[in-house]
């Protein structure tokens, strides 16, 4: 089966990947241009487009009710906006100098080439997932997608055992831990970190282990899974590391993810030392003019350290899709860069950072100081006012704010944003504690945490001068 090459009359662009990146840029160039302008051809290899990966264990854990709340946009809503987007369809293969793509469709088997002018790159991310003896083995699930997310909550249906090891402890270990526990599971946590949520420095991960603690999951750190033990009938039983095992009816791996950039890497589009695809401000593949990449397959600048990272989140990936449908529908927009700003939450302890964390800044070769306070959400007289923990990282001499984290109750997760916009538009600490934040008792204290921490920062600055 083949497709003939694109109408002399009007330009094709060749989607692979239908989820956040990959159908905003389609989306976006067809906002700009219609279909007699521009053909929009999308490949999607699963079974949903558009949905919120982030929201897979909220819906394990019952706080959302239907799998189908998680869809922004179903692919029949795509269609209808002349995309004409292929389901359970996979690129097997990327031609770049004949500017086509091979397809292979996974329910007839059947594979053909489609020819393209301009190309987007939306492969995403894919699970880590160990050579480990027994990691295949029925009752061991990923959560990437909402097809893992599906299997899983069949899998905890059909289970008669109430006992579940997550392994791994960055977002999606930790959120996974506590949707198991709402769903009455005793949950073990094998992290091979110091602490939970490596994202964090560990003197404020431990605040996250002490929470999860207090949840009753059980934390085992330091520990390295060495395999999977099966039972007679090949379903996992135990997880087991070098020193013990812990017995398991599931399994739930939530060690993180890595760009999945093979297609990309065959061809020999330029790729970072992270594995993901190198882009320029446009987020046009580096080389090529009429290629462009977003989302987690890609990596993107850091802004506070000047280097290349890969950073799987939504919220970039959705502002990639924009800013190349806009470029590719014949527009302008650019993507400059991120600030690495993140939030989370166990039961109700609220986890956010910006920024460099320590050894981020060690391995950017900055000098910094480092500050950590603690404050209250409200004023501390106001009801429900509640503990928070600030650490702020500045660099030496300049006092530039490099990083902030912040672990507290409720009103504690969003404080991050307003270090994220000081880190964008390279605020010194000093700076900070001039920001004229919003302040009521049942708001803020008088002086926000931020900014508390934004002062003692700046007096830890003036006496490493001294």
């Amino acid at each position: 089966m083949s497709m003939s090459s694109t109408s002399s009359t009007r330009e094709r662009l060749v989607v692979i990947g239908g989820d956040a990146a990959g159908m905003s840029a389609a989306s976006q160039a067809r906002r700009l241009k219609g279909p007699d302008e521009l053909e929009i051809v999308a490949f999607e290899r699963g079974d949903f487009t558009s949905y919120s990966a982030c929201g897979i264990p909220y819906w394990v854990g019952g706080d959302v009710g239907e799998r189908d709340d998680l869809i922004a946009r179903t692919p029949e809503e795509h269609r209808e906006r002349a995309i004409d987007l292929r389901m359970r369809t996979e690129v097997v293969r990327l031609d770049v100098p004949g500017r086509r793509v091979l397809a292979r469709d996974l329910e007839a088997g059947e594979e053909y080439w489609t020819s393209y002018d301009k190309l987007v790159i939306a492969t995403g991310a894919r699970p880590l997932r160990p050579a480990l003896p027994g990691i295949d083995a029925p009752g061991v699930h990923g959560v990437q997608t909402l097809g893992d997310g599906q299997a899983l909550i069949d899998a905890l249906a059909g289970t008669t055992g109430r006992r579940a090891v997550v392994i791994g402890a960055g977002y999606i270990g930790v959120e996974m831990a506590e949707a198991l526990v709402n769903r009455g599971y005793e949950v073990t946590v094998v992290n091979r970190g110091k602490e939970p949520m490596s994202t964090l420095d560990p003197d404020m991960g431990r605040l996250v282990h002490d929470a999860m603690t207090g949840m009753g999951i059980t934390m085992v750190n330091d520990a390295e899974v060495t395999k999977i033990l099966t039972a007679d009938d090949g379903r996992a039983r135990a997880v087991a590391t070098e020193d013990a095992e812990y017995p398991a009816d599931v399994v739930v791996l939530g060690i993180g993810v890595r760009p999945e950039t093979a297609l990309a890497r065959e061809a020999g589009l330029p790729l970072g030392e992270h594995g993901g695809l190198l882009t320029d401000l446009a987020m046009r593949v580096r080389g090529h003019d009429d290629i462009w990449s977003g989302g987690d397959c890609v990596e993107v600048l850091d802004l506070v350290s000047g280097r290349e990272r890969h950073i799987a989140l939504g919220t970039h990936a959705n502002k990639h899709g924009q800013v190349i449908g806009s470029n590719a529908g014949g527009g302008y927009a650019t993507f400059p860069g991120v600030v690495g700003t993140a939030v989370s939450k166990v039961c109700d302890l609220e986890i956010a950072r910006t920024g460099l964390r320590e050894r981020d800044a060690r391995a950017a070769g900055l000098g910094f100081v480092t500050v950590t306070i603690e404050s209250t959400s409200r004023a501390g007289y106001y009801p429900g006012a509640a503990p928070m923990k600030v650490k702020m990282i500045a660099e030496r001499r300049t006092g530039r704010l490099l990083g902030v984290q912040i672990v507290g109750r409720e009103g504690a997760g969003k404080r991050v944003d307003v270090a994220a916009v000081a880190l964008t538009a390279q605020m010194t600490v000093e700076q900070m504690t001039a920001l004229d934040l919003g302040y009521a008792p049942p708001f803020s204290p008088v002086w926000d945490p931020v900014l508390v921490a934004a002062r003692k920062a700046v007096a830890a600055v003036r006496a490493d001068r001294t």
